[in-house]
């Protein structure tokens, strides 16, 4: 046996536990100013050994801090922990009258800020990455009101893209087998359409109809990141109340189905909101699910219209002159909820609406250049068509609420999703069904002013 390996170990534990006699004494209270401290030392340290151990006490310490210590603590990221001016205009000159490798990368060094190397020895320690996760999502919810913060979100950004790219991503089936830790927090992070209790859960968990798939971390455990609820059906769905129901099977056998709709994708960590995962997630899926059932042809989402409704009330005030009178006097029905029971209200509302909704869809972008509607920046980055747009396809209150009732469905054709990505991502080209492009060039005929292409 190697002795001076064990040797090496055993002064390495040795280390440690004197380390931790050191460092692991707890307060009964913290303020930010401890939480600097740990911080500093945590990046005086040289000794991995000790690095761990004092990472690990800094979370601990974090943990502690109330909101306002907290954001006491973020303040200081921000004022002290960030780059050197100075450090950085002395590196440019001599990288302007040099420039070698060797002053590039010393000019690289002095312009990231030190949070960014801070964060990365936090994460040395025990559960330290999903423990980073929680103090971004902590930081969000404090970013609102400190515009100032802004660069520690995109430090948590550059290396949160590094430690959650799709490469580091595992892909599990979730069934009623699923250690119950695992299926609690399917039921506590469902956001899409809330999971009425146990029984719910084992109906779209453990039914013939039902998949459910969970993409999980090696450094988090069984913390789910995102997951996939799907349903096996025969043709594309167009309503999402019949999936819900526990009394409705759409088939009798997984093998009869020839689609797979998913009806609820549900990103679980607050603290990882606007990090990408790569854009060919639900395609994983879709390769799993064709491998088990080689009968499914159709692959297609049932997703909500979050936002559409708010725009679509900003679009048909009386005070934004936009809309002709006509569609304005139509949508102003939306107003009274007892439309759904007149059947010829109802079809004049679709006449309007779904044209709207394709033109929103097609048309309407963010600063960014981007669809503003969030789930459709998801599916069409992962390589999606926009295939339809469906009336009445969630009447529950939430669906009413935020998308006025409509449902959209994504379809996902194996074949075309890498150059349907390069499209979207490249040119920003949304690729679309004919009977979509023909509803946004019918929605275009409602605005005042706007002539037909």
């Amino acid at each position: 046996m190697n002795m001076s390996f064990l040797q090496e170990l055993f002064s390495s534990i040795t280390h440690r536990d004197a380390l931790q006699r050191r460092f692991g004494g707890k307060k009964n209270h913290y303020s930010h100013g401890h939480m600097v401290e740990a911080c500093q030392e945590l990046l005086q340290s040289d000794g991995e050994a000790a690095s761990i151990v004092m990472a690990s006490r800094a979370l601990e310490i974090y943990q502690s801090l109330d909101d306002e210590e907290k954001k006491a603590f973020f303040c200081v990221l921000a004022k002290d922990f960030a780059a050197d001016p100075d450090k950085i205009d002395q590196a440019y000159r001599v990288y302007s009258k040099d420039r070698s490798n060797k002053h590039l990368a010393a000019l690289f060094e002095v312009s990231e800020p030190l949070r960014q190397e801070l964060f990365r020895r936090l994460n040395l320690g025990r559960g330290a990455t999903y423990e980073l996760v929680k103090m971004r999502q902590d930081f969000l919810a404090l970013m609102k009101s400190h515009k100032d913060f802004e660069p520690i979100n995109a430090d948590f950004v550059h290396l949160f893209g590094s430690w959650f790219n799709r490469g580091f991503l595992v892909l599990r089936r979730i069934d009623w087998t699923t250690p119950a830790s695992i299926l609690e927090k399917i039921i506590r992070y469902e956001a899409v359409h809330k999971i009425q209790g146990w029984e719910d859960l084992r109906r779209r968990l453990d039914n013939r109809d039902r998949r459910c798939f969970g993409f999980f971390h090696p450094a988090i455990g069984d913390e789910p990141l995102i997951f996939v609820e799907v349903a096996l059906t025969k043709g594309l769905p167009d309503r999402i109340q019949p999936i819900l129901s526990n009394d409705h099977y759409d088939i009798d056998d997984p093998e009869l189905a020839d689609s797979a709709a998913f009806f609820g994708i549900s990103n679980c960590q607050v603290g990882l909101r606007g990090i990408s995962f790569g854009n060919f997630l639900i395609k994983q899926v879709v390769q799993e699910l064709k491998q088990e059932l080689p009968n499914l042809k159709n692959f297609v989402t049932l997703s909500p219209l979050p936002m559409f409704r708010s725009w679509l009330e900003q679009t048909y005030h009386p005070d934004s002159g936009l809309l002709k009178p006509e569609a304005q006097e139509v949508l102003s029905h939306l107003e009274n909820p007892e439309w759904l029971n007149h059947p010829e209200l109802s079809e004049r509302l679709n006449q309007v609406v779904r044209p709207l909704a394709a033109r929103y869809l097609l048309k309407e972008k963010n600063s960014a250049g981007l669809p503003m509607n969030p789930v459709a920046r998801f599916h069409l980055g992962n390589g999606a068509e926009l295939h339809r747009i469906n009336w009445l396809g969630d009447v529950s209150a939430n669906g009413m609420k935020q998308s006025a009732g409509l449902m959209v469905n994504y379809l996902y054709v194996l074949e075309n999703i890498e150059r349907n990505n390069e499209k979207f991502t490249t040119n920003g080209e949304i690729v679309c069904s004919p009977s979509v492009r023909e509803l946004s060039r019918l929605g275009r005929k409602l605005f005042k002013g706007e002539a037909e292409k």
